[in-house]
């Protein structure tokens, strides 16, 4: 994403955002009170900080095979954890949304997107009565993530992997409703509508699809338009690192833009 896109995007969020006193729907004003601005104890998630912090200083290097962006072609690069870490791990102010969510809708299954080195995924974990299905394209980061699943002692995670374009129509064909969706995978226009039309068909009026970085470049922009007028939305939140999806038929076509501040424990 160049520098100038990326600061007209924000600044356009930052000029039609709004607070909970512009919120008229009793839902939205409830998600937000009860979900976007609640905090989590300080103590909550410290050990899966700590994996954090020592993915992103880890200097090991491994071979990461990646499908590219909307690309049928392998190709294979060396890359440390370090940099992976510092590329893909999303905020922790996100990972405890992501967790909040998750609570709030009593979700029974996850399906999760990209699953990188898996410190989102252990976080939508701590959800015990939840079953965490995560797709990783590269089998080197997949074992990675596995490694991190282990030392957690994590029961209720089921790893895919395989490139995304299969693992996930053979998934769906087989599985029941979904409660909740976080995507965060191939970040290109076609790929994106694509997974989420699929997902789409599993998914009721209670589910949530979280949609990870829609405002990362004019695709991904395009993509988040394209799933705010699809005639099975209902209603959606702008945090501008993510959007969120609802199917709710009484929320009748609400969008709105908020912030997620990085809350202080």
């Amino acid at each position: 994403m160049s520098l100038y896109f990326q600061a007209k995007s924000y600044l356009r969020h930052w000029l039609l955002k709004v607070d909970e006193h512009s919120i008229h729907s009793p839902f939205f004003f409830d998600f937000y009170k009860n979900v976007l601005a609640k905090n989590e104890p300080p103590t909550c998630f410290e050990k899966l900080e700590k994996l954090r912090t020592d993915l992103l200083s880890n200097q090991t290097k491994i071979v990461v095979e990646d499908m590219g962006a909307g690309s049928i072609e392998l190709k294979k690069n060396t890359r440390s954890l370090s940099d992976i870490a510092n590329t893909s791990l999303a905020q922790k102010n996100y990972c405890e949304l992501y967790y909040r969510i998750a609570k709030h809708l009593k979700a029974k299954k996850i399906v999760e997107l990209g699953t990188s080195l898996g410190v989102t995924t252990l976080y939508l974990a701590e959800l015990a009565s939840a079953r965490v299905i995560t797709f990783e394209g590269s089998h080197s980061i997949a074992n990675i993530a596995l490694t991190n699943f282990e030392y957690f002692e994590k029961n209720n995670i089921k790893l895919i992997e395989g490139n995304l374009n299969t693992t996930l129509h053979n998934f769906l064909q087989e599985t029941e409703k979904i409660n909740l969706v976080l995507m965060d995978a191939n970040h290109r226009y076609e790929p994106t509508l694509k997974y989420f039309t699929l997902l789409m068909k599993r998914v009721n009026e209670s589910s949530i699809i979280i949609m990870d970085d829609i405002h990362r470049s004019e695709e991904m922009e395009k993509a988040w338009e394209w799933v705010k007028a699809n005639e099975l939305v209902y209603g959606t939140i702008d945090l501008y690192q993510c959007g969120i999806v609802f199917f709710e038929p009484s929320l009748n076509k609400q969008h709105y833009v908020f912030s997620l501040s990085k809350k202080k424990n």
